[in-house]
């Protein structure tokens, strides 16, 4: 069976690849960048429905992500979390704060309105990660 992206995530993001078990996304939102990790299994809305391998593998992943983005993005903290909430489908935002962002120290869920990245920005925050999902 092909694995399929919850069609929300295909609208609001921005597909940056693959690791071994994940899909990588950038959420079209440049007041915060940040990415998403997917695994790629079909009809999986937790991480406990993961096998112990899949789980084990997410958390590296995820571990690598954060690290990256931290790194190379400067930030102060990464926020990690799996809502599923308005999409069921399992995926792990991997959010950069900055102390000086619009919404710090709280959440930043449903605190503005998503502001796309300009073609400019968008080639900026991807020079930033080229190379980000190699290991």
């Amino acid at each position: 069976m092909t694995f399929s992206l919850h069609p929300q995530l295909q609208k609001d993001c921005i597909d940056l690849g693959k690791l071994d078990l994940c899909q990588v996304l950038l959420m079209n939102d440049s007041r915060f960048p940040w990415l998403i990790l997917v695994p790629q299994r079909n009809n999986i809305s937790e991480i406990y429905q993961l096998s112990t391998d899949e789980q084990h593998q997410l958390i590296n992943e995820s571990s690598h992500i954060a690290t990256q983005l931290k790194i190379r993005l400067q930030a102060d903290k990464i926020n990690i979390a799996a809502l599923g909430n308005q999409v069921a489908q399992l995926h792990i935002h991997h959010v950069v704060r900055y102390q000086t962002d619009a919404a710090w120290p709280a959440p930043i869920w449903g605190k503005f309105d998503t502001l796309a990245y300009t073609e400019k920005e968008l080639h900026g925050i991807q020079n930033k990660l080229h190379n980000l999902l190699q290991r």
